[in-house]
């Protein structure tokens, strides 16, 4: 233990022994610090003492606390994104927790993924009082207000290089939602310096904190009030939500603290007409086309005067179908896995939201069909679908294929220029697969697509505008390429708006339906009367191979068979060679299932006796693919040695 943070515990002990008080020569705090370290003493019964490591949660009790604010998440992703832009080249990482002090949303450096961890700065982390003592969001859960909580602050003697500030995000309701965090691992000593940080996070809770209620309340009249008119429509400072009776139906935290005084009845449910001198009656009178300055109302019970937008609900539209229905394309994609039918519930609901997708899985798993299928289910579907393989095209000509060029721009440009993919994608949706290849020279230019919705055509000195849906896929870690240095933190987390996992097809339960599909599919194409059926024992030693390359490989076996055998029933002679010994080979139930891909490519490789081009037609991916992949994972072929 050093010798600060035996300093630190001595502190803590003296300010518990002086029952809060400001112990003889002890360093200031806060009466909000000290009130909260009794807590932990008295309330929590914690050991100042005792240096307690950062708690984090597994992965799937993560998950739990996720999906009870799922639709939360999707709205605060945005104001994340925003304030972590703001605050990443300073160290900070930004942190949300749900209202019990559970890290859901994170974004930090992932090369100081380590120290991030240990520090609790991480995805998962508990921040509560009750486990991590004072902390920025566990004191702000308890107090229900914005503060920092810098270096010797903390309870626990652990945290004390770390500086916290933290804001809440309230309900329509006046409860908790969220927790909205930026801290750093190391600072200057003075708090004072992280006043500016204090002041960023509340104007970011802020805004995560109206998007939330204008999205509740998008089919009820919504009053937008705030003392200066100029800022009713770009920045209101107070809101709230009526029924169609005029009665609170909602409201912000502002106007909660502005409206509700101590004592009296609680805000939600009381006539607009007890809170404000305003008829209900009159409420075209506050619409946009009447001038701001001729929007006034007073206060009652008091002489302020604000200004008031109102804003009527949407006309009624009689729903025919029900509100969570999977949309057709999606649906088509599954028999009936479980796995995968949780992906496209969780997709229905985000295919007409701006939240950028990225699709994770092995390769073959249907990364591709899946983003056609949310772009066909989505509103952009009359628009183009674009499908750009970011390891497919030579590092040389991707800047040119992905934004254009004019004419000119540089030796070997056609005359007449050429438009870039993403400009072919303007009013649809742009799917990069493989995003991990593509070279970290272009991911800034990528980015700046994303943030402004513009491209810059090379040689040219105007942006031009674009429209677009961007879903990206990928089948290696991004996470392990940011922290590497080989992909920019802000992109991943820009792309990461919403992450969909498709299960490899050996963990799938509708593999029969699957197999089904493809042979009905491959009569239509081929002008058969019936489709191929499977000898019961073929059928078996389909369902017995692992699937390395997932679908793609399903696929290929699937029309070779159906290819080569006699009359309409494919037996196990019609399967292309070598698979049964492969089937053998990574069966879920061998010593090899747990093998990394690295050993499964390459057990591939052998069984194709290093044929490069045999390999990628197995696996379904083009043969430089295959190259990138093997020279990614380390892989080198013997005959390339012996060359």
């Amino acid at each position: 233990m050093r010798h600060q943070q035996r300093e630190h515990i001595d502190t803590v002990l003296r300010v518990a022994d002086h029952g809060g008080a400001a112990a003889p020569d002890a360093a200031p705090h806060d009466d909000v610090i000290r009130s909260s370290w009794l807590r932990c003493v008295n309330d929590h019964r914690l050991d100042p003492t005792c240096m307690r490591e950062a708690v984090i949660l597994p992965a799937p009790l993560l998950r739990e606390h996720q999906d009870q604010m799922e639709d939360f998440l999707r709205i605060a992703r945005h104001g994340l994104e925003s304030l972590y832009q703001q605050v990443a080249g300073l160290g900070y990482v930004v942190l949300l927790t749900d209202a019990r002090g559970v890290t859901v949303d994170f974004m930090g450096d992932l090369q100081l993924d380590r120290s991030l961890r240990k520090a609790g700065l991480y995805l998962g982390a508990d921040w509560s009082e009750r486990h991590a003592g004072t902390c920025g969001v566990g004191t702000c859960i308890s107090t229900g207000e914005a503060l920092t909580v810098h270096q010797g602050d903390h309870f626990d003697a652990t945290h004390i290089p770390l500086t916290c500030s933290t804001a809440p995000v309230y309900g329509s309701d006046g409860g908790l939602n969220a927790v909205l965090d930026i801290s750093a691992l190391t600072s200057p000593q003075p708090k004072a310096s992280q006043h500016l940080a204090l002041q960023l996070v509340k104007m970011a809770a802020q805004r995560v904190e109206d998007a939330g209620f204008l999205r509740r309340f998008a089919q009820e009249w919504v009053l937008r009030l705030s003392a200066a008119p100029q800022f009713l429509e770009v920045s209101p400072e107070y809101l709230l939500a009526l029924d169609a009776a005029g009665h609170v139906a909602g409201y912000n935290r502002r106007a909660q603290l502005l409206l509700e005084a101590p004592g009296a009845p609680p805000l939600l449910g009381r006539h607009i007409g007890q809170l404000l001198q305003l008829d209900i009656n009159q409420l075209g009178r506050y619409l946009k086309s009447e001038p701001a300055d001729r929007r006034a109302v007073v206060v009652n019970g008091s002489r302020r005067i604000l200004f008031l937008l109102a804003s009527p609900p949407p006309a009624r539209r009689v729903q025919a179908v029900p509100a969570r229905q999977i949309p057709a394309p999606l649906a088509a994609l599954s028999g009936g896995d479980a796995l995968l039918d949780r992906q496209i519930e969780r997709a229905a609901r985000l295919v007409n939201t701006p939240v950028s997708l990225l699709l994770t899985g092995e390769t073959g798993t249907g990364k591709e069909y899946f983003a056609k299928a949310l772009h066909e289910s989505s509103e952009r579907r009359r628009g183009p679908f674009i499908a750009v393989n970011c390891a497919a095209i030579p590092e040389t000509l991707i800047e040119s294929e992905l934004f254009g060029y004019l004419p000119g721009s540089f030796s070997g440009a056609a005359q007449k220029g050429k438009r870039g993919l993403i400009a072919e994608a303007h009013g649809g949706t742009l799917f990069l697969d493989e995003i991990g290849d593509m070279p970290r020279h272009l991911q800034a230019r990528l980015l700046r697509v994303l943030a402004e919705k513009e491209v810059l055509p090379i040689g040219a000195s105007r942006p031009v505008q674009v429209d677009i849906r961007v879903i990206a896929a990928t089948h290696c870690a991004l996470e392990a390429l940011v922290r590497e240095g080989r992909f920019r933190d802000d992109l991943y987390y820009r792309l990461n708006g919403a992450r969909l996992v498709l299960p490899p097809l050996r963990l799938r339960q509708d593999l029969g339906w699957m197999m089904d599909r493809m042979l009905r599919a491959h009569a239509r194409r081929n002008g058969l009367q019936e489709a191929p059926e499977l000898a019961a024992d073929t059928a078996q030693l389909l369902r017995s191979h692992h699937w390395p390359g997932n679908l793609r490989e399903l696929r290929n076996v699937l029309e070779y068979a159906a290819a080569v055998c006699s009359g309409n029933r494919i037996e196990p002679a019609d399967l292309p060679d070598g698979l049964a010994a492969q089937g053998a080979l990574e069966a879920p139930g061998s010593a090899d299932a747990a093998d990394t891909p690295a050993r499964q490519l390459e057990a591939l490789l052998r069984e194709c006796r290093w044929n490069v081009t045999l390999a990628a037609s197995r696996l379904g991916v083009a043969r430089m693919t295959l190259y990138r992949r093997m020279k990614r994972l380390g892989i080198v072929s013997p005959n390339h040695t012996q060359a």
